[in-house]
């Protein structure tokens, strides 16, 4: 007898479980309930007179390959564009500093670099080497990754250097951000190598031998589609919609029905009978269905940060940018609203007709309600005020582009995975061939969302 199973959402979390079923059993019936009128979730890509541009996610990281399989297997293989490497900057003490070479995620793994830059101080850069000194930390259970850092590299470290670039990734405060639903690879190494600073210089040389063996491959640590991150989901929904997927847009989920054999899942109009249930939503939603039983009581209080990122596209004869980079990251102590920018048609040339330059900045911060309080047009002229700091503007953008996305970034807090992996447990064990992932569990990265998918999909199967 045919088993049918219901998707939740139509994401990138969704279309790649629809993807993972159909690969493994194809038998299988399968119907994705979404409620928009278009797949791919946080994912838009704004294709219009010569421009790509990412209203969303900009990109994956390339070396978690899950993402580049995928999009070989369906066709993209020649779409597929790694970044153009350049120098990343941080913006502290209210100037750009160049990222010392040879860092992992603000880690230093080369001494000279690191000795060179002005970004630390003097006293700094000798706290930070107490590192090779120091005994790895006794961790019974998780501690934020501001407390990991400061213990090993100090605060100063810390704030100029690791903050910027891991604290943006997830959007919280990161003396609140959980090391082990994060970042644990650090802390494996430390407690490896007995110093976070060799450790990391073990990874590097790791990563350099697997470009040593393939010479061929792309140099760049991002990867994006010739397209945009859309054409990727395009083809997504394509390859399984012609292995018998349905897709129901505009159809919010009511409720979802718990009975001895199966799942009944209501919308306003009907009720459908499956016999497993995934769901990919972010927990905001899901919580109207499972808010009831209190082994969820822990996402009724999980905060979520607002951001938005603004474009802006100019004609080259209207601003002046004399750093030769890919962008920068801004250091919690400035002044600015705004958290990050990428100048995109350095680091993604494809994405911006010749002559002309985009910018894409990065604005909202856990605690803030910057984006709530402003309108589009106060975004980009709060944009402009902060980006002045780093560049000049000669003349108006050609346009702009706001795109908004409130509380998308789930915050991982202290303990998170302890709670996660209660919740998941009490999933499997009073829910059977029903799985609950995505960016509210673990990651939120493009890769990690379809490689959460995989995981719930191989469980569900195995239940059937």
């Amino acid at each position: 007898m045919t088993k049918h199973i219901a998707i939740i959402g139509a994401g990138i979390t969704g279309l790649s479980s629809a993807y993972f079923i159909k690969k493994q059993r194809p038998d299988i019936d399968v119907t994705i309930y979404e409620a928009t009128n278009r797949t791919g979730g946080k994912i838009q890509t704004y294709r219009k007179d010569g421009y790509t541009i990412e209203l969303g996610p900009e990109s994956y990281l390339g070396r978690k390959q899950i993402m580049t399989d995928i999009a070989k297997d369906i066709g993209l293989e020649d779409e597929l564009i790694t970044n153009q490497t350049g120098q990343s900057y941080i913006y502290a003490k209210n100037k750009l500093f160049p990222i010392p070479g040879g860092s992992i995620l603000g880690v230093p793994t080369d001494i000279k670099p690191f000795l060179k830059t002005k970004l630390i101080s003097p006293q700094g850069k000798l706290r930070a080497g107490l590192d090779l000194f120091k005994k790895p930390i006794q961790m019974e259970h998780d501690i934020s990754v501001g407390a990991f850092f400061r213990e090993r590299l100090g605060d100063e470290v810390l704030e100029n250097l690791i903050e910027p670039l891991m604290g943006g990734i997830y959007g919280t405060n990161i003396d609140d951000l959980s090391l082990m639903s994060t970042f644990p690879e650090f802390k494996e190494r430390e407690a490896q190598f007995g110093s976070l600073i060799k450790g990391m210089r073990y990874e590097k040389g790791q990563r350099q031998k697997q470009h040593q063996l393939y010479p061929g491959a792309p140099k760049g640590q991002f990867r994006q589609f010739r397209h945009g991150l859309t054409s990727f989901i395009e083809k997504l929904t394509d390859f399984v919609i012609k292995q018998g997927v349905q897709i129901h847009y505009n159809t919010p989920i009511e409720d979802i029905i718990v009975s001895q054999t199966n799942y009944e899942v209501k919308t306003a109009s009907d009720t459908h009978v499956y016999d497993s249930v995934l769901v990919t939503t972010p927990h905001q939603t899901f919580m109207k269905w499972f808010g009831n039983d209190p082994a969820f009581d822990y996402f009724k209080n999980m905060a979520s940060t607002t951001v938005a990122t603004v474009v802006l596209a100019f004609d080259e004869q209207h601003i002046e940018n004399t750093y030769n980079g890919t962008g920068f990251v801004i250091a919690r102590t400035s002044q600015t609203d705004i958290t990050a920018c990428t100048w995109t048609s350095k680091k993604w040339p494809f994405t911006t007709p010749d002559g002309k330059v985009l910018i894409r900045a990065y604005v909202g911060k856990p605690g803030d309600t910057v984006v709530d309080d402003h309108t589009d047009d106060e975004l980009v002229d709060i944009v402009k005020r902060d980006l002045n700091q780093m560049m000049t503007f000669k003349g108006a953008p050609d346009f702009s582009i706001v795109s908004r996305l409130p509380n998308s970034m789930p915050q991982y807090h202290v303990n998170h995975m302890e709670h996660i992996n209660a919740i998941q447990s009490h999933i499997k064990h009073n829910y059977p061939r029903l799985r609950i992932t995505g960016a509210s569990f673990e990651a939120v990265g493009l890769p990690d969302c379809i490689l959460q998918g995989e995981k719930a999909v191989s469980e569900l199967l195995s239940e059937l």
